[in-house]
Formats: structure tokens, C-alpha cells, sequence
């Protein structure tokens, strides 16, 4: 008897509290966006433009806070320990979903620990190298890396990144094991590219696109099925010489597990306000992606895709043989 008193006396205290809280104006104060990564890479650039609409509609300043290192799992734990209130969120690419298989060991569930949001765009990834690259297209690029394979360095952003993704995925194509230069983040990388410190890099639109026009890197190929319309004369890896290769990289927001529905509601509110923000929308266009469609900015649909895509990511990982501690 005094068992089911008490599970009613909690039960109570939850449903008060929740009422409480739904009753609270939200938000009162700064909200803290956690990226996992450094401050001026693609995840960042595309945080920085979400979190400024968003903070308008809020009316509330959204602060970006980068916390990177180890491909993201540094600041993903941060988020999943912070106190659910809405205060803290996260936003993540395509490496929410394969860090439980790149990392043996995880102080967080991927899954259990956040709740989603909803997805944000889909960036397009393009084939780069330095400027002074022998090679003129991506079927010469073959042919030189292939009879080269010694001395080829491949940059990326660290295990776990975008970048080290998208080049895992290509030397396991081309049957080829390149030399890798890990950095501490997509900037450092860019700059020793254009540097001409490392020869070749893999990175999402947003933070090669400028450097593309600019002539000051060689462009080979983009990473999806389609032409990316800021770059309509780089062709697909498809046209190019690679046929079936395809990634492209998702972003997603998330909060703590247990944040309240009607704060998660609101953050999604403010998230498609974003998404049709236009300048949002253009800025999305110049660096080659744009917001994913309304129907996809939502929580359901952010954990369905993420599901989707460790299950989709463990196997590919698992016969490259790639794992971090």
C-alpha cells in the first residue's frame, strides 16, 4: 500500500512539475548551440546561419559554443549530460550516427540520450586537392593516386568527421589505402591544402565551394547524384569515372533526453521558421545545399533517419576496419 501511495505521490510530482514547466515562458534567457567541431568549418557555418533565425523567432540570443575532439564525441557528451530545460542544444552532421560504431567506447547512447528535433540540410561533399595537382580529372586522379598510393596524403578533419567519412568511403572504392593526415578540425586542413602541405581532401560544399570559385584548389567531382547548382560544371562522381559513389551529409538538432515536449515543440517551431528564412536560404544555395523539405525538419523524422543511418553506417565501418577508442 504505501508502495503505490508513493508511485502516486512521484506520479504527481512529474505531472505538476510538467504543468509547471508548460506554464513557464520559454525561453527566458540565452540558449548555448553546441557544435562538435572547430569554429569556421562546414558544420559550424551551417550552425551559425540556423541559430541566428532561430534566436530571432525565439526572441532569445542562440549562441554557437564549438567544443570539438574526437570526431564529435566530445561535445555530444556534454549535451547528453546537460540539464534538459532547453538550454543547451546540439547540432551534429552525419557523425551522430556513426560514432557507436567508429568508438569502442561511448559515455553516451546516440539514440537514448538526446531528443531529436529535426533534420536540417543535406551538404553535397566534393572531391579536392591542392592547386598544383598533377592530375586534371577525376579519371587522371585515379590513375596517379592508384600509382602513387605511397606517397598521395589524404587530409581530413579527424576520426569521425565528414571528411575522414567521405575518404574512407573513396579509397575503399578505388581499393587503395592512402596515406591519412588527420587535423583538429576542416579549417586546419583547408589550410594546409591550399598550402600545399597535403595533396588530396574529401569536405562538404559549405567550406569548399568559395575556394572552388576561387581557383585556389583543383575541383573533381561532387559526391551525389546530382549536379550541385552552385557548382554546375563539376560533374558527379557518377560522370567522372566512379560509378555508384555517393554521400552526402546530413545535419540534425538535438536537445537532452527529457527535455519537455513543449520546448522541443517550440525549438521545431522556430526550426522551420528558420529553414524558410531567406536569407538562410541563400546563404544554404551559395555554399551548394539547401534546407531539407518541411516534412523532414521534424523530431519523428530526425529519429527515423538516424536509426537508419547507424544501421546503414555499422557495416561499411565495420569491414573498413576503422575503430577509435
Amino acid at each position: 500500500m504505501k508502495h503505490k501511495l508513493l508511485k502516486s505521490v512521484v506520479g504527481l510530482a512529474v505531472l505538476a512539475s510538467a504543468f509547471s514547466y508548460a506554464q513557464t515562458p520559454y525561453p527566458t534567457k540565452p540558449i548555448t548551440m553546441i557544435v562538435p567541431f572547430a569554429a569556421g568549418g562546414p558544420t559550424d557555418t551551417v550552425a551559425r546561419l540556423v541559430a541566428q533565425s532561430m534566436g530571432n523567432t525565439l526572441k532569445q540570443t542562440v549562441l554557437v559554443e564549438n567544443v570539438g575532439g574526437a570526431g564529435g564525441t566530445i561535445g555530444a557528451a556534454r549535451v547528453a549530460k546537460s540539464a534538459p530545460d532547453g538550454y543547451t542544444l546540439f547540432l551534429h552532421h552525419i557523425g551522430q550516427s556513426t560514432a557507436p560504431s567508429l568508438y569502442r567506447k561511448l559515455s553516451y547512447n546516440a539514440i537514448d540520450d538526446f531528443e531529436p528535433v529535426g533534420l536540417i540540410t543535406d551538404v553535397p561533399m566534393t572531391l579536392i586537392a591542392r592547386g598544383d595537382f598533377p592530375a586534371k580529372d577525376l579519371k587522371e586522379l585515379l590513375t596517379y593516386v592508384k600509382a602513387n598510393k605511397n606517397k598521395v596524403t589524404y587530409a581530413n578533419a579527424g576520426v569521425g568527421s565528414a571528411s575522414h567519412l567521405c575518404g574512407m568511403l573513396f579509397m575503399t572504392a578505388i581499393d587503395t589505402e592512402l596515406t591519412t593526415v588527420p587535423y583538429k578540425g576542416t579549417g586546419p586542413a583547408m589550410n594546409d591544402l591550399l598550402g600545399g602541405q597535403v595533396d588530396i581532401m574529401c569536405d562538404q560544399t559549405t567550406n569548399t565551394t568559395s575556394q572552388i570559385k576561387g581557383g585556389k584548389i583543383k575541383a573533381y567531382a561532387v559526391t551525389t547524384k546530382t549536379r550541385v547548382p552552385s557548382l554546375p560544371n563539376l560533374p558527379t562522381m557518377n560522370e567522372a569515372g566512379l560509378p555508384g559513389f555517393e554521400v552526402a551529409v546530413w545535419h540534425g538538432l538535438y536537445a537532452p533526453k527529457g527535455t519537455p515536449k513543449a520546448v522541443i515543440d517550440k525549438l521545431d517551431a522556430a526550426l522551420q521558421v528558420a529553414l524558410k528564412d531567406p536569407t538562410v536560404k541563400q546563404r544554404f544555395a551559395d555554399l551548394g545545399t539547401e534546407p531539407v523539405a518541411e516534412n523532414r525538419a521534424t523530431p519523428e523524422a530526425l529519429r527515423t533517419h538516424l536509426k537508419s543511418e547507424i544501421a546503414k553506417w555499422a557495416p561499411i565501418i565495420k569491414k573498413a576496419g576503422v575503430y577509435a577508442d
